[in-house]
Parts: C-alpha cells; structure tokens; sequence
C-alpha cells in the first residue's frame, strides 16, 4: 500500500458517526426478502447521456478505440444544431451523447463527459401510471412523446421513457 493511501477502515477522512441502528431501522422498513420483492416498473437503463465537446473525437474513441458500434446519430430534438448520436454498449444498452456547439461550455470543461440524464426504459403501462404518481406528488416533470423528465432528490436529471431497449420515439437506435 502506498504511503498515506487511505484503506478500508480508516477513520481519518472525516466524520464516522455509528449509523447501524439506523441502518437496522431502514432494512426492516424497507428491504423485502427476495421471494417477497415485487418485479421492477422498469426494464433496463436505456441510455446514459454524456456531453462532449467534439463528436467526430468521441466517435473515433469510442467506436475507434473501444468498439463500441455508432448506431445512430441526429439532431437533438431541445438544443437547435446539437448532436444526438448512441453507441451500442451490449445486452440492449446505449451511451448517448450531445455536443451543444455555442453554448459556451468551455468554462465549464472539467464537466464535458459528464452526466447529462440516466433514461431507464419501461413498458409504456407502466410509464403512464407512474407519470401519473410524479404529477400526483407535486413532481416537475417535462413530456416529449414517451420520455418524461424530471429531477431526483438531489437534483440528478432523469428519463424514464416508454419504449423497448433500443428504441427512442419508434426509431431503432441500437
């Protein structure tokens, strides 16, 4: 181990509060035994949505360098000029990207890359019920077609869209 590498256990990089009673609490209010677990409303993560600063680089590297097949590139339906384009990551999953040329990113460099919106696919019955939980709760959200936007908790965009894997508003993407 490296010199002042922190390990497992170590107790000076911050504040260690004993959390196990609250943390017995939270697992007997909340985690089912697995027999007792209802099945998911969601059928997978769709897509991860990054931000890049220069598609033609980030389809060489991702593409070139890591054989991730393009499958589809096109116009960002809320950015006039942006790109939209998927790689496919395997197992009916897709890594998303958008360049937003003028839009003066380049201050913010250091979050090129960085998470954009998680969209998780669902059966569409399942989406229009729980849309209709996040309007009943107060949550802003945003509709286009079969993706509804909104925030978590802490802010994180998110998408869940009523569609199959590998596709996005009856387009095949991957």
């Amino acid at each position: 181990m490296a010199v002042n590498a922190p390990h497992f256990g170590s107790t000076h990089d911050g504040d260690h509060p004993d959390r196990e009673a609250e943390w017995v609490r939270l697992r007997e209010k909340h985690l089912l035994a697995a027999r007792e677990r209802p099945t998911s409303s969601a059928t997978g993560v769709h897509h991860q949505a990054l931000i890049c600063s220069n598609v033609e680089r980030t389809i060489d590297f991702y593409q070139g360098l890591l054989e991730f097949p393009l499958t589809e590139l096109f116009e960002n339906r809320d950015y006039e000029g942006s790109t939209h384009f998927f790689f496919d990551i395997g197992n009916g999953n897709a890594l998303a990207f958008f360049d937003f040329p003028g839009l003066g990113l380049a201050d913010h460099i250091e979050v090129l890359g960085g998470h954009h919106h998680l969209a998780i696919s669902m059966p569409h019955d399942n989406w229009e019920r729980i849309k209709q939980k996040l309007d009943d709760a107060g949550i802003s959200t945003w509709v286009h077609q079969t993706s509804v936007y909104f925030t978590g908790p802490d802010g994180e965009r998110l998408e869940l869209i009523g569609e199959p894997l590998g596709q996005m508003y009856g387009k095949q993407v991957l």
